[in-house]
């Protein structure tokens, strides 16, 4: 009697990775790295597909019933730690196993890239790199217009200490900021309110899971005393923050800036997004497409590992 072979649909982008070999060693492949929701829905059905090979970077649906009902799909295996681009109730109720890399501490200890990430959007926040650039691109040279702050004893909060706080923690502490972490799940960084902990801070880190508890954690009350030159960053997901309070209080001088590498509407239509529309007119804000884990060495070694569960 043969061995059952997987049959696994491929819908996020591998072929940059050289890890081909390895994927087709699985089981029988379907790529669908390009592909929108009604065609991976169509393969899926057409194709008996059991397994679903993911990551959200560039998933603009969600894994849900929509895609999902009526399908063979018995297993979702996804390349990152979040799970917010996936219906996990559905699942569960309808008996799907959902693979993810959230407790794997071996392999996301070795991947520092969304942390770097983080690091990158503060410093392009503080010194004005990207404005800069376009400045010049018009064939301007007036440095006034982008007078910094140095990172050097600057008060950066640090909201989250898990692996990627811990990470962003060490980068800024090689530049010598006035460093504070809030973490109210790590005993010592528990202490004090969050309104208390932003409110003298110059930039917040964000590195929280999103669930019920963290939706819209930086909303207007959590910013209610914050300094007027307050910068964001946000790695981790969009729903963490209130958008629209961050456009109101951009909008009326109230806070710095706003960078963020996730939208709370990612895995929906972005052209719905009021912050990118807002992004348009205000150098204040900069929003990178979710590349936070997309380096070479990074997405090699996470797939490698994710794909070796199957």
């Amino acid at each position: 009697m043969l061995d059952y072979k997987k049959r696994i649909a491929i819908i996020t982008p591998v072929s940059h990775l050289g890890i081909k070999d390895l994927i087709e060693s699985k089981g029988d492949i379907t790529y669908l790295e390009n592909s929108h929701m009604n065609e991976i829905r169509n393969v899926l059905i057409e194709k008996s597909i059991d397994t679903i090979f993911c990551n959200p970077n560039k998933q603009d649906y969600k894994i849900d019933k929509n895609l999902l009902d009526g399908t063979n799909v018995s297993l979702v295996n996804t390349c990152s730690t979040g799970l917010s681009h996936i219906d996990l109730e559905y699942c569960k109720k309808n008996e799907i196993k959902i693979y993810s890399l959230t407790k794997d501490y071996e392999l996301i200890n070795e991947l520092p890239s969304t942390s770097e990430l983080a690091f990158g959007l503060m410093v392009d926040s503080l010194r004005h790199i990207s404005k800069s650039r376009r400045h010049v691109l018009s064939y301007q040279w007036d440095y006034t217009m982008f007078l910094g702050r140095q990172i050097k004893d600057l008060k950066i909060g640090i909201i989250g200490f898990g692996r990627l706080g811990k990470m962003m923690f060490k980068y800024c502490k090689a530049f010598e900021a006035d460093l504070e972490v809030y973490d109210p799940f790590v005993p010592g960084y528990d202490q004090i309110n969050l309104v208390d902990f932003i409110k003298d801070k110059d930039v917040i880190s964000l590195h929280v899971h999103l669930n019920d508890d963290t939706r819209n954690l930086i909303d207007r009350k959590a910013l209610n005393s914050c300094k007027k030159s307050l910068v964001i960053i946000n790695t981790s997901r969009g729903g963490l923050v209130d958008e629209q309070n961050i456009i109101n209080m951009l909008d009326k001088n109230l806070i710095g800036g706003y960078s963020t590498d996730v939208l709370v509407n990612e895995n929906d239509s972005i052209k719905n997004s009021k912050l990118i529309l807002k992004m348009k007119d205000d150098p204040r804000i900069i929003i990178t497409p979710h590349v936070g884990g997309m380096t070479i060495e990074g997405q090699t070694k996470a797939y490698k590992w994710a794909i070796n569960k199957l």
